[in-house]
């Protein structure tokens, strides 16, 4: 499985603060303390719209990848803002992500992640996140086809159901059919298409001592439906945990009880 860190989110405010100010020596003591905790890849987002993402995406994208050797993936659907940061990263990045109605300039950003080798998040979501699995899947096929024909190819395609918080009105339906979406695209398409999800969603409005529990929880749960990579909370001993032993389970690492201890 591979672990992303969401921890560069517009929730953080201490993050938020340092790219406001741009403050580079706390940037980089949060990249690092990231690293160090076992990120792979490093989720940057600097707005929740995309709005003036052409200034601050890139100045957060060269401290990265001065500070850390992770892998970066990059949260924006402003195309000029993806121009600018993309040749800054050390290796192809990741690109958060493409739905039916975002960006607007679609095909911008099909290009865009075609010419540079980049990864694409495609991202079951119509202006609305679907509640029946057929629904998921079919969003789901549409963006492959139209990421087949940039000739994206599967295997840098990532799948994302949407998870939607449990507390929300379908939020159980939603999840149970975002662990189907998974299972099915996992033994349905061909060539494969990885699959991937955002974890923290899931406890949207939730206590807070009840959040991280159950976004472990949750984590295993997909994970069991062959979820390929995982946007987590990495500095949380719980989700720590669950991603060291959902990767011992998997055999892709060697288990040793005092790494838990």
């Amino acid at each position: 499985m591979i672990v992303i860190a969401e921890n560069l989110n517009t929730r953080n405010k201490v993050y938020m603060d340092a790219v406001k100010n741009r403050d580079k020596k706390t940037l980089t003591e949060l990249m690092e303390k990231l690293k160090e905790s076992g990120a792979e890849i490093i989720n940057i987002q600097c707005s929740l719209d995309s709005a003036g993402d052409e200034d601050t995406l890139p100045w957060v994208t060269e401290i990265l990848g001065d500070a850390a050797d992770s892998s970066i993936s990059l949260d924006s659907r402003n195309t000029q803002a993806l121009k600018k940061a993309i040749p800054l990263c050390k290796k192809p990045p990741l690109i958060n992500f493409i739905s039916e109605t975002e960006p607007e300039d679609q095909k911008t950003m099909l290009s865009l992640v075609s010419n540079t080798g980049a990864s694409l998040v495609i991202r079951a979501s119509g202006g609305t996140i679907p509640t029946s699995l057929e629904a998921k899947l079919q969003i789901i096929e549409r963006l492959l086809e139209m990421a087949n024909t940039a000739d994206i190819p599967n295997e840098r395609l990532f799948a994302d159901p949407s998870i939607v918080h449990i507390g929300r009105g379908m939020g159980q339906k939603h999840l149970l059919n975002s662990h189907e979406c998974i299972r099915v695209l996992k033994e349905l398409v061909e060539p494969p298409v990885n699959t991937i999800a955002w974890i923290a969603n899931v406890s949207t409005g939730l206590p807070k001592a009840l959040r991280k529990p159950l976004e472990a929880t949750f984590l295993s749960y997909v994970a069991g439906a062959g979820l390929d990579a995982a946007m987590v909370d990495i500095l949380d001993e719980n989700i720590r945990k669950t991603i060291y032993l959902i990767k011992s389970f998997r055999d892709e690492i060697v288990f040793a009880q005092a790494d838990i201890s």
